[in-house]
């Protein structure tokens, strides 16, 4: 009677590396989790781009997340930064039904967190897995240890280094195209999506080479490619990792970089500042043109088109307070309105007294949620369309009735619970999301219409208390005024 009831709480997969036991819910899913996809890279694949994981031979428990990334402790992520390690190149994987009539879609998801917080740890819990998706959860170096750029390692790297967190990711989707049949997902169907840097990381890879034919769909949550912020070339980004160097105490080589302890390496990047970076949580948040991950600043590959595949992108009515009060306002508005810095003053009357909007807020987080989010936003969609490529914009302004106001990350929820986990009159984001994973469209019988974005009316979904309602030129006469980074 145990052996039986232990047969039906578990079940085995087979991998390209080895087979992995993985268990059963009482509702028929099959969740795995701590499934290498690259070798861990510590010793001197530190800095390394990631390498194939050794196969093993008897079946791998994988009922068991796997550490983190090392990261620091922000509070929001304690548990993430606790259980951390640099071995950590692992994903898990949800699927409905392994051996269903049809391959199912897939779904993968990159965890947000300014790329130095954050884990993969949990997503395949979602509700959305009892809807008919495999869905898939990764996870990639953080901080310093996936971003950092260093004149020995771009020396040793054949003229390149940095973004290693952005090649991890593209080596966790390599084993999604090889091994997400196994699982009952179809490799040909993958929606990459995330939120907030998650969400600009599927933005880059909209526009990285190496990226191509590894998805068919993208949604980005809450980020675009750099938030708004000018990209960092290799030199500056190799100047950056030259101080982090310099703040640890260690010789400017590739041996003493590998040798430094992730602890110390981690104090080292919190100390430094990052030159014409006002913000310093941004220090990751920089797209970084590396040569090698991304050959052009992300504004150039936008404008000839990138991925054609189709999107939708959008941002939450609140999300960050970025510029530290009002009294920064005008400082902001000068760094990224630039010529058109008057106009923008007055649209937002900052030379008047500040009211506060009941919906988006103070002035400050009208101004900082337009520059980072919004306006960003609207220029990825202008863009897609103007290459006559399918793009769907959102912005997610809903609230219930017993919780605080929408901030960033508060449309998570509405996209990852199930439908039956929700309160009546609950955004229908998920059935949205689903839609366009199944079929490169999020319209669907049932569903209110959305229009995809065009560069004539701007249309826009508003996700809002009542039910979606369409708009359409979202902040576009603060956004008309913004200057590209």
């Amino acid at each position: 009677m145990l052996l039986a009831a232990l047969a039906l709480s578990t079940a085995i997969v087979s991998t390209d590396h080895g087979a992995v036991r993985g268990e059963v819910t009482a509702d028929g899913r099959q969740l795995y989790r701590g499934i290498p996809y690259a070798a861990p890279p510590t010793g001197p694949l530190r800095w390394k781009p990631p390498q194939p994981v050794r196969a093993w031979k008897t079946t791998r428990d994988a009922t068991v997340s796997a550490p983190s990334c090392p990261q620091v402790d922000r509070g929001w992520n304690t548990k993430a930064a606790t259980f951390a390690s640099e071995d950590c190149l692992y994903l898990e994987v949800a699927t409905p039904d392994p051996k269903p009539a049809r391959p199912l879609p897939v779904m993968v998801w990159i965890h947000g967190g300014s790329n130095y917080a954050g884990g993969g740890a949990g997503t395949i819990l979602s509700g959305m897995v009892r809807k008919g998706v495999v869905l898939v959860s990764i996870q990639y170096r953080l901080g310093a240890l996936g971003f950092l750029s260093h004149p020995a390692l771009t020396r040793e790297g054949g003229g390149a280094s940095g973004n290693y967190g952005l090649m991890d990711q593209q080596a966790a989707l390599r084993w999604v195209r090889a091994n997400i049949a196994a699982f009952g997902g179809d490799p040909a169907n993958v929606t990459l999506f995330g939120e907030s840097a998650g969400a600009m990381d599927v933005g880059l890879h909209l526009l990285s080479p190496g990226s191509r034919g590894l998805f068919a769909k993208a949604i980005e949550e809450s980020g675009t490619p750099g938030f708004g912020t000018a990209p960092r070339s290799l030199a500056e980004n190799e100047r950056l990792g030259t101080m982090i160097a310099a703040k640890a105490g260690i010789a400017q080589t590739a041996a003493a970089l590998r040798a430094l302890p992730v602890a110390k390496l981690i104090a080292a990047t919190e100390a430094v500042d990052v030159p014409g970076l006002a913000d310093k949580s941004f220090i990751w948040l920089q797209a970084i043109v590396d040569g090698r991950v991304l050959t052009e600043t992300p504004a150039a590959t936008l404008a000839k088109g990138g991925n054609p595949a189709p999107l939708i992108v959008g941002s939450n009515a609140r999300e960050l307070t970025l510029h530290g009060g009002v009294p920064r306002a005008g400082e902001a508005i000068a760094d990224a309105f630039g010529p058109n810095a008057a106009a923008a003053r007055k649209a937002y009357g900052v030379d008047a007294i500040p009211v506060a909007d009941p919906r988006m807020g103070d002035l400050d987080l009208i101004l900082s949620n337009d520059i980072n989010f919004r306006c960003p936003v609207t220029v990825v969609a202008a863009a897609r369309a103007r290459a006559g490529q399918p793009v769907w914009q959102y912005q997610f302004d809903y609230t219930a009735a017993d919780a605080k106001p929408v901030t960033h990350g508060s449309e998570i929820r509405y996209v990852m619970a199930g439908s039956d986990d929700l309160e009546p009159g609950a955004p229908p984001m998920q059935a949205y999301w689903l839609a366009f994973a199944r079929t490169g469209d999020p319209n669907a019988p049932g569903l209110p219409a959305w229009k995809r974005y065009d560069l004539a009316s701007r249309t826009y979904l508003g996700f809002v208390n009542g039910g979606p309602q369409p708009g359409n030129d979202l902040r576009g006469t603060v956004c008309d005024l913004r200057t590209a980074p």
